[in-house]
C-alpha cells in the first residue's frame, strides 16, 4: 500500500464535532474569566473595608458594633442600693457622629455649607459653639460631634437631611436617682472608666465580663439617703450655711446606710472635665468637731478608772494653762459633776478630766478610734486628720479633750460613736452590703460597762441638755452637740462655725448612729438667730430620725426608754 493510500484510509473527523469542542473550550474560558472577575471584585470589596476600618481607627473612634455576648451583657455592671433599687446602670443612648465619607447625591458630604449646618445644629443644641462647629464640619475629619443626645434631638437631626450626620445608638451610664448619693457613686468618664466614688472603687468588678452581669449591692438604703439629703438641705437653707454633711451608720456592722455631702452634683452630666461640688465633706473634709469629743474623753477616763463616782464634784472655774485660759461659754457654777458637765457642755470640767487622764492615755484612746489616720471606707476621697504630732503638751491634751486641736472627718466621729454605744467594739465603716453574720469582729476600744454608762449619759443630754432639740418622742435619741470655730490664716475665724450633732438611736438598744454637720451656719429666724449646734445641727437629727426609723425597722415606742433613774438626780441644776 502506498503512502497516499494509507492517508486515505484514516477516517475523517466530522466538522460539527470540531465546532462543538471549540465552543466548549470558549465557554469554559469565559466561565473561568468571570469567576476570576468575581474573585477580584470580592477582594476589592474586602480591601476597601479594611482601608475603611483603618481610616476610622486613625481618624477617630467610630461607633461600636457589639458581638452577641456584648449585646446580652451590659458593658458595665449595675450598682444598686441594699434593697435592689438601681443607682447606676447601662442605658440605651444616641450620639451624633460626623462621617464625611457618607456622600450625598452630588458626591459632597453636606447638602448645605458647614456654616448653614452649624447654624441648624445650634438651633437644636443651644449650648454648642457655632463657629467651632462650622470649622469642625469644614475640616472633613470624622468623629463625634456630640456624645449623648436625646431621642427628640436625634429626630431633629434626621430632619436636616444631612447624610453625613449619623446617629449611632450606644450605651450610656445612667443614674436614675439623679443627684442622690452622688458622692457615694461618683461617675463614669467615657473610655476612661469610673471616677470618684464607688464607680472608681468597683471599676474592675463592674467591667469584668464574668461578673458584670450581676448587680453590685451597696450598703446604702435609697429611702434613708433621700431623707438624709432632704433634711440636711433644709438645715443648710434655713441657716444660710455654705454646706452640710451627714452619715447614718449601722453600729453593729459598720454599714453606711446613708452618706451625704451638700451641695451635690449630677453624675449624669459629669464628664472628662469633672463637675462642681465633688468635694466630699463627709469623708474628705476634716474639721475640729468641738464638744462632740467630750463623751469620748469621758468614756476613755471611765475605762482608765479616772471617772468612777459620777456624783464627784469637779472644779468648773476657768482653767489657766500658761498663757491660755479655758472657760465655759455659759457658767453653771463653781463645780459640776460629770453628768452635768456633759449635759451643759462644760469645757473646763472636760479639760480637767482629760488632764487627770493624761496625754498618753487620751492620745492612745484617739489612736484606738482611728483618729490618727484616714477614715476607713472604700471611697478614694478620704481626708487625712490633723493629728497633733509627737508627745502632747498639757494644753494640747486638754483642748483635744473638748474637741479642739484635732481635726477629723464626720465619718471618723460616726465610727467612734458607734463603738461608744454598741458595747465598745470599733469596726471599720463600709459602703458594701454585708450579711450580719459576716460583720467584722472589730476590736474592743471601750469596756462594755463603759458603753452602757455612756448610753445613759448621751440620753440625758438629749433630755436635759444641749441636745433637746434632737429628741424625737418614742425613738430614745441620745447624742452630743459640738460647735467649733473654723481654723483660718492667722488663727480661728470667729464668724465661721462648724456645728455638728452626733447621736444614736434607740439608745436603750442602739442600732444606728446619725451624724449631722452644718458648715458655717448663720444666725437666722429659723435658728432663733443662733449659730451653735443646738439650734442648727441637732434639729436636723430630730426631724430625720422619725422619718428613717420605720424604714430601718425601728418603730417609736413611748413606753420604752433608757433607765437613767440612778443618774437623774445628779442633773438638778436645770436651766
Amino acid at each position: 500500500m502506498t503512502a497516499m493510500a494509507a492517508v486515505a484510509a484514516v477516517p475523517s473527523i466530522p466538522a460539527a464535532r470540531v465546532q462543538r469542542v471549540n465552543l466548549r473550550a470558549r465557554l469554559l474560558w469565559t466561565a473561568r474569566f468571570r469567576v476570576l472577575w468575581v474573585a477580584l471584585g470580592f477582594a476589592l470589596v474586602t480591601l476597601t473595608a479594611l482601608v475603611r476600618i483603618v481610616s476610622l481607627a486613625t481618624a477617630g473612634h467610630a461607633p461600636q458594633y457589639t458581638s452577641l455576648e456584648e449585646a446580652l451583657l451590659p458593658p458595665r455592671g449595675e450598682i444598686t442600693d441594699r434593697n435592689g433599687v438601681p443607682l447606676a446602670r447601662a442605658f440605651p443612648a444616641y450620639a451624633l457622629w460626623f462621617d464625611p465619607r457618607a456622600m450625598g447625591d452630588d458626591g459632597s458630604p453636606l447638602v448645605h455649607s458647614p456654616q448653614e449646618v452649624a447654624r441648624e445644629l445650634k438651633a437644636i443644641f443651644p449650648d454648642i459653639d457655632e463657629g467651632r462647629m462650622a470649622a469642625r464640619l469644614a475640616s472633613g475629619r470624622p468623629g463625634y460631634l456630640r456624645r449623648r443626645i436625646l431621642p427628640e434631638e436625634a429626630n431633629k437631626v434626621f430632619a436636616l437631611g444631612e447624610v453625613a450626620l449619623e446617629i449611632p445608638r450606644e450605651t450610656d451610664r445612667h443614674y436614675p436617682q439623679g443627684t442622690l448619693a452622688a458622692h457615694v457613686l461618683g461617675y463614669v468618664v467615657e473610655d476612661r472608666g469610673g471616677r470618684l466614688g464607688m464607680e472608681e472603687v468597683l471599676d474592675k468588678r463592674l467591667t469584668d465580663p464574668d461578673l458584670r452581669g450581676e448587680p453590685v449591692p451597696l450598703s446604702i438604703d435609697v429611702r434613708v439617703q433621700g431623707a438624709l439629703e432632704d433634711e440636711l438641705m433644709r438645715g443648710m437653707l434655713e441657716t444660710n450655711a455654705i454646706g452640710a454633711a451627714g452619715i447614718v451608720l449601722d453600729v453593729d456592722t459598720g454599714e453606711v446606710m446613708a452618706m451625704a455631702s451638700l451641695p451635690s452634683f449630677d453624675p449624669n452630666v459629669a464628664g472628662a472635665s469633672g463637675a462642681k461640688n465633688v468635694f466630699n465633706r463627709a469623708t474628705n473634709g476634716v474639721y475640729e468637731l468641738g464638744s462632740t469629743f467630750k463623751p469620748l474623753t469621758v468614756a476613755a477616763a471611765m475605762d482608765a478608772g479616772v471617772v468612777r463616782d459620777l456624783s464627784k464634784e469637779w472644779n468648773a472655774e476657768p482653767v489657766q494653762v500658761g498663757r491660755r485660759t479655758i472657760h465655759d461659754l455659759h457658767s453653771k457654777g463653781a463645780t459640776l459633776n460629770v453628768p452635768q458637765a456633759l449635759v451643759y457642755s462644760s469645757n473646763t470640767v472636760t479639760a480637767r478630766v482629760a488632764d487627770e487622764l493624761g496625754a498618753e492615755r487620751l492620745r492612745r484612746a484617739m489612736i484606738d478610734l482611728g483618729m490618727d489616720r484616714r477614715p476607713f471606707i472604700e471611697l478614694p476621697a478620704r481626708g487625712k486628720p490633723l493629728f497633733p504630732a509627737g508627745d502632747w503638751s498639757r494644753i494640747t491634751n486638754m483642748t483635744v479633750g473638748f474637741g479642739h486641736g484635732l481635726a477629723v472627718s464626720p465619718l471618723h466621729l460616726a465610727s467612734a460613736y458607734a463603738a461608744m454605744v454598741n458595747g465598745g467594739i470599733w469596726r471599720p465603716a463600709t459602703l458594701m452590703k454585708i450579711d450580719p453574720a459576716d460583720a467584722p469582729r472589730g476590736r474592743r476600744v471601750f469596756k462594755e460597762s463603759t458603753s452602757s454608762r455612756m448610753r445613759q449619759l448621751l440620753r440625758m443630754i438629749a433630755l436635759y441638755g444641749t441636745g433637746r432639740s434632737a429628741d424625737a418622742p418614742g425613738y430614745r435619741i441620745g447624742g452630743k452637740t459640738g460647735s467649733a470655730e473654723k481654723a483660718g490664716v492667722g488663727g480661728y475665724r470667729k464668724t465661721a462655725l462648724i456645728s455638728s450633732f452626733a447621736a444614736a438611736f434607740p439608745m436603750d438598744a442602739p442600732r444606728y448612729v446619725v451624724v449631722a454637720v452644718i458648715d458655717e451656719p448663720k444666725g437666722t429666724v429659723a435658728s432663733s438667730f443662733q449659730r451653735t449646734a443646738a439650734f442648727t445641727a441637732a434639729p436636723v437629727v430630730g426631724r430625720l430620725v422619725p422619718r428613717i426609723g420605720p424604714m430601718l425597722g425601728v418603730q417609736p415606742d413611748a413606753h420604752r426608754d433608757v433607765d437613767i433613774s440612778d443618774l437623774r438626780y445628779l442633773v438638778d441644776k436645770g436651766e
